[in-house]
């Protein structure tokens, strides 16, 4: 089902990020949803203190705000859940769950905001509606009746610190650390990868480094389409004469040049503020093979003023590689620092890390032409790069999914470390590292306990507080979930917010075993995929959205997150509810934890009353984390969860910060040599934030009413044998005995290394087999999949 027949075209695009179109698309978007003057008055209170905080990205939150604190996304993500469209009773008495399954994604949550709690009805195949306290008494009986290791409890990156923290309890009260979440899905390699390199399980930067950095080293993340609001802080950087070094993939325009909506003189003159002064498009999973470029540059160029008798700490082995032994005195003296002895911060490394001889070796040991090979970059770019870093003082290291979801995705950020840790560029202003998340909580959820490693927890605090034991056991991340659901031995699913069906690999798989779930209950607040697939028993529980005002017997409430610089901040709803029936997420989860476990120590309805008293019990939980949490909760700004790795406290095995050091440059492919296989990075357009997709328009990329799209090389096209604007089929190129293939995709020439191409996440997942993941987080892999393509039967209309 479409809403509405729309001819596809693409057509570059020639204007810059921000400017008059961003303005006429949050203007479109709200009279589509039909709330312009009551969206407009919401805007003007999005990420201010006192506000309510973007329910869209997670970036961070000055003390001193813009006029208009909100980006073009989070301006979409508002109307689109202040909606005056319904999902209501009389909606679902229309349609079988049968007939909606057949819906496009879009449509589902366009038809707007849910309005009473429901229960599916085997008889008519239609959400019936339900009353609260019979969907928790329901609930809690078949939750009941399972072993807790079957039952999965999700959390998507949208839900607050209060009900994140009382979820996080109620799962271990009943029994189960399954507990996975959107993390899983992102940026865990970021939360295994830190830990090791720097003691840290979240970056290090905050947002004085912008105004401290003389240099950015901005890594694999759209910032355009991600996070736009980030530009402001990249274009008053630049305005002080800051670099900006780019690595990426795909020529973006966010990270090309921008126009300020919020300066007159910018919109009135059209005046673009270029932001990369250097761009690199590295192939698909050549990151490592780049940054090794750029460590291998600065070790090698260090070695030289040691050979040349200058510098005396260098490497005791190091001995020069470069041929033109002129060329590179001249090159290691470009980059030396003032007193011309050293490249790297001997000082730093020596006091401060352990490992550096073996990364050392290690760099030297890469040869160029495997470096070049792999990585797509030249090697007068990686030196160039590199001299760039060299010559700046303060070097912040950005970077995004495009690093995290890979095979190597560990191995990725552990060499975004490496690099800042040449140079001391960790733990002192301007230079620490920044890692973007996506969802404006998902950061948040796990630092008040949403994890199912029990280690991570703090299991004997909650056992002394509470009064239970606490499973010790290790629960199941997503990846490990989906097997469970495939397999059968997850029988229950509980999910507060997200559309897990939609966000996971295997599709077609995990609809077959999500089917056979005894139990599916999802608390949301607009219809998705996921809950139009079900188990035996299925309930859809809607709830209050962050944006609404949230009443409670104690009053008006507010809830708080965390932002992508590790700042946690008070949000406070403004709008009316969608519908008096809405329950909050926390009444949510008390009413259903209650049904489930019964007499507990656990104050439910006072929590639910006040949520001071959900802050109050986080506090004694974690006291160092959230000290006076209550009184802090409105300070502009935010306030900073405590770091150690900001004072260059280093909490790790060897009570250093750590060189780790790749085994390998690029993923083992047996199918990866092929000529007729490519690379495949999934994309997201800047009408979509993760899987909720508010229209057909890739503003950006040039492409209109489609997202059945393959971006290519022009000389990958023709060297296949196809013509740009050519329907192809695309299908897993992994020996796995299985066939995963997306059919009906329309070719678009692009800027887009040879030998890759990319498309649009979530309408490829299909391809990506469950067990393509990094081996130590398990995120999926998707920026890397093999994939072949070949002529398709199919039109864009099918």
């Amino acid at each position: 089902m479409t809403s509405k027949t729309i001819t596809p075209t693409v057509k570059p695009y020639e204007g810059p990020a921000g400017g008059w179109d961003s303005a006429k698309s949050v203007a479109g978007v709200l009279f589509k949803e039909h709330v312009p003057l009551k969206g407009s008055r919401l805007l003007s209170t999005q990420n201010k203190p006192e506000g309510y905080m973007c329910v869209s990205c997670a970036w961070a939150k000055p003390a001193q705000p813009h006029p208009l604190e909100f980006c073009e996304n989070g301006a979409k993500a508002t109307a689109w859940e202040t909606t005056s469209r319904r999902a209501d009773s009389a909606f679902f008495s229309g349609h079988t769950l049968g007939e909606l399954e057949q819906w496009a994604d879009h449509d589902l949550e366009e038809k707007g905001r849910l309005t009473h709690p429901m229960r599916w009805d085997a008889a008519s195949d239609k959400y019936v509606p339900v009353a609260w306290s019979d969907a928790f008494q329901e609930i809690g009986r078949e939750l009941r009746a399972l072993d807790p290791h079957q039952v999965d409890l999700y959390t998507s990156g949208r839900a607050s610190l209060e009900a994140s923290y009382i979820y996080q309890l109620f799962a271990r009260m009943y029994g189960s650390n399954n507990m996975p979440d959107s993390s899983n899905m992102c940026h865990e390699s970021s939360s295994v990868a830190l830990p090791e390199s720097i003691g840290a399980s979240v970056g290090t930067a905050i947002l004085s480094d912008f105004e401290n950095t003389d240099c950015i080293f901005y890594i694999a993340q759209n910032v355009g389409t991600s996070s736009p609001r980030l530009l402001h802080d990249l274009q008053d950087a630049i305005n002080r004469g800051v670099k900006i070094v780019t690595f990426n993939l795909l020529r973006e325009r966010g990270l090309e040049r921008f126009v300020n909506p919020q300066s007159p003189v910018q919109m009135l003159t059209g005046k673009e503020t270029p932001i990369s002064s250097e761009y690199y498009q590295v192939k698909n999973g050549g990151d490592i093979a780049a940054l090794f470029g750029v460590c291998k540059a600065l070790i090698e160029a260090d070695d030289v003023l040691k050979a040349s008798g200058q510098n005396p700490v260098a490497g005791r082995d190091a001995t020069p590689k470069d041929p033109d032994n002129a060329a590179m005195i001249a090159f290691a003296a470009s980059m030396a620092s003032a007193d011309k002895k050293h490249v790297l911060d001997h000082d730093f490394i020596k006091e401060h890390t352990t490992g550096f001889e073996e990364f050392a070796a290690a760099a030297r040991a890469h040869q160029w032409n495997e470096l070049e090979h792999v990585s797509g970059l030249t090697r007068a770019e990686m030196k160039k790069a590199a001299a760039t870093y060299a010559n700046s003082n303060a070097v912040m290291m950005v970077y995004g999914m495009g690093l995290t979801q890979h095979l190597m995705g560990v191995e990725n950020v552990h060499m975004v470390c490496n690099l800042a840790l040449l140079r001391g560029n960790i733990g002192k202003p301007g230079a620490n590292i920044c890692a973007v998340r996506g969802h404006s909580n998902v950061q948040g959820q796990r630092t008040v306990g949403i994890t199912e490693k029990p280690g991570l927890a703090p299991l004997d605090k909650l056992s002394e507080l509470y009064d239970f034991e606490p499973p010790r056991w290790t629960g199941r991340s997503t990846v490990e979930t989906c097997e469970a659901i495939m397999s059968g031995q997850s029988r229950a699913f509980v999910s507060l917010g997200g559309n897990f069906l939609r966000a996971v690999p295997d599709t077609a798989a995990m609809e077959a075993g999500w089917r056979k779930l005894r139990l599916s209950v999802q608390i949301a607040t607009k219809l998705n995929r996921s809950h139009v697939l079900h188990g035996e028993v299925a309930y859809l529980l809607p709830c209050l959205g962050r944006i609404e005002l949230d009443q409670q017997t104690s009053g008006p409430q507010a809830v708080s997150v965390e932002s992508s610089i590790a700042h946690f901040h008070g949000s406070r709803g403004k709008a009316k509810p969608a519908s008096p029936e809405l329950l909050s997420e926390p009444a949510i989860i008390a009413g259903i934890a209650k049904a489930t476990l019964g007499q507990t120590k656990i104050p439910w309805d006072a929590w639910v009353g006040n949520y001071a008293e959900i802050r109050n019990a986080i506090e004694r939980t974690y006291p160092e984390t959230f000290k006076d949490f209550n009184e802090r909760l409105f300070k502009p700004g935010g306030f900073a969860r405590p770091l150690p790795a900001r004072e260059r406290k280093w909490v790790t095995k060897t009570g250093k910060a750590n060189f780790i050091t790749p085994g390998k440059l690029f993923p083992d492919f047996s199918t990866a040599d092929r000529s007729d296989v490519l690379h495949l990075a999934t994309l997201r357009s800047n009408d979509q934030f993760n899987t909720t997709i508010y229209g057909y328009s890739d503003r950006f990329r040039g492409v209109e009413g489609t997202r059945r799209i393959v971006f290519m090389n022009g000389e990958d096209i023709a060297r296949l044998g196809f013509v740009d604007g050519e329907i192809v089929d695309m299908t897993t190129a992994i020996d796995d005995n299985s066939v995963r293939n997306v059919g009906g995709l329309r070719i678009v020439q692009y800027n887009i290394p040879k030998g890759c191409c990319a498309a649009y996440y979530p309408e490829t997942n299909p391809l990506f087999p469950l067990a393509h993941h990094d081996p130590k987080s398990k995120t999926p892999s998707y920026k890397l999949l093999p994939v072949r393509l070949s002529r398709s039967t199919l039109t864009q209309d099918d």
